[in-house]
């Protein structure tokens, strides 16, 4: 008789980067440490004509990093076509053997987005998973379809199968430790939460720079460009937490709730849109010649709440910049005095920076030492290096656990992608740009 499991996570795409590069390495840190029950078991789903041993030796190929008495405790390659319904009966039949009553299914689709449905589908239709069970969950990687009528599509057609609690949608810039810190910065700190308002905050900035071109991901960044890609996920929300009111708890939903009210309350200027697309571009491999797809983006945005009306919020990503670069820079007003007394003094600022690095630092206005009163801005900063897999471990043992603040709702999707289609509407020029220094002087064309 086969040993029952109390946690069973089944990876369809196990055979692809994903899987070799994030998720194995994240299931493997939570074991070692501990994190999750030693009763459990990865069954990675593929079609490739492999047994265990072909598996763990093309994923040790994949990783070296990883270790074969590791994995091969825990990890059974499970052969099937995921698009055939009829191979769901024999993968029923082996889950069957393993699960008990109470057993943890994670069903993690590291897949192509257009294999989300019929997956789900054929997974449903095999009673492999029971919606409202909530023992049985889907994890999904973004995007969430190609704009709001395509994801509302995906959407009606999964909660014909599952339940929106058992459903998991990854974003994993949710799980950087930084942007995590966001929110306890904002309320654990009264220096910040008292002024965290229209009345002290002058700007904000939210910037996500790349140093690198798209790696070979012609097929996919074509068809999606920066601001699908960047903005209308990662970018978004970070901004929801940033400008979002206190929410009633730190409970998945009231965060959530909080973060919609910035969506809703969304707006853009249009005379200070900005599209790029990096030189060299169209010489990529399997790109048209004609493509305008865009790899830079910046846009001026309000959020017209209480809290924050009137308050420039600055998005900017791209590729082929400076440097890589994620941080957000909350900038501050002068004080009355620094005007009235003229002194020679910088904004108060507070940059929290995400990549590479993690980072907090506050700058301040401090006197400079010696028989003057003149004043210099002083950093005090606090950076923590870390040997993260980019959250997702974090996002897993979230998920194995039901905790989902770290998942998107459907409404944040909903609204983020209301936003994004607005913004393609206006069908903006592209503009070719060789280095940062031309984005930085096309910027101050329409930013006064």
């Amino acid at each position: 008789m086969m040993n029952k499991k109390d946690l069973i996570i089944v990876i369809f795409g196990s055979t692809g980067d994903l899987t070799y590069r994030k998720l194995i390495p994240a299931i493997e840190k939570l074991n070692n440490e501990d994190l999750i029950t030693k009763n459990f078991q990865l069954l990675a789903i593929g079609r490739r004509d492999f047994n265990n041993e072909d598996y763990y030796k093309h994923v040790l190929e994949s990783n070296p990093n990883l270790k074969l008495d590791n994995i091969s405790k825990y990890t059974n390659y499970y052969k099937m076509q995921i698009t055939d319904n009829n191979d769901y009966a024999g993968l029923k039949k082996y889950l069957d053997n393993i699960s008990h009553d109470k057993t943890r299914i994670i069903y993690y689709l590291a897949v192509a987005p257009h294999f989300f449905i019929p997956i789900a589908n054929n997974i449903s239709e095999n009673k492999l998973l029971e919606k409202g069970n909530l023992n049985h969950s889907l994890i999904f990687e973004k995007p969430f379809g190609s704009d709001l009528e395509s994801a509302k599509m995906i959407n009606r057609k999964l909660w014909k199968i599952v339940e929106e609690k058992q459903i998991y949608r990854i974003d994993h810039y949710l799980a950087k430790e930084m942007i995590q810190n966001i929110m306890i910065v904002r309320f654990a700190n009264k220096i910040f939460e008292d002024v965290w308002n229209n009345k002290s905050i002058k700007s904000i900035r939210i910037y996500a720079k790349e140093l690198v071109g798209i790696l070979g991901r012609a097929s996919f960044y074509d068809n999606s460009g920066a601001l699908k890609d960047m903005v209308q996920s990662h970018l978004l929300q970070v901004l929801s937490l940033v400008a979002m009111d206190p929410p009633k708890s730190i409970g998945s939903n009231d965060v959530k709730d909080a973060k919609v009210e910035v969506l809703k309350a969304l707006k853009f200027d249009q005379e200070a849109i900005l599209l790029g697309q990096y030189k060299g571009y169209l010489e990529e491999e399997n790109i048209p010649k004609d493509s305008k797809t865009e790899t830079f983006v910046f846009l001026k945005t309000f959020v017209d709440t209480k809290r924050l009306k009137g308050v420039p919020i600055y998005l900017l990503t791209g590729k082929k910049l400076d440097k890589k670069s994620s941080k957000i820079i909350i900038e501050f007003h002068e004080t009355d005095e620094q005007k009235s007394w003229g002194f020679n003094t910088e904004t108060n600022k507070l940059y929290i920076e995400f990549a590479p690095s993690d980072s907090v630092n506050i700058f301040l206005n401090s006197k400079i030492p010696g028989l003057t009163n003149e004043a210099k801005s002083i950093n005090l900063s606090y950076s923590n290096e870390l040997d993260g897999n980019d959250g997702y471990e974090k996002l897993l043992l979230d998920a194995i656990n039901f905790h989902q603040t770290l998942f998107t709702r459907w409404d944040e999707i909903e609204y983020s992608w209301k936003f994004i289609d607005q913004v393609k509407k206006l069908n903006k020029d592209v503009f070719i740009y060789d280095n940062y220094e031309e984005v930085v002087e096309e910027i101050k064309k329409i930013v006064k």
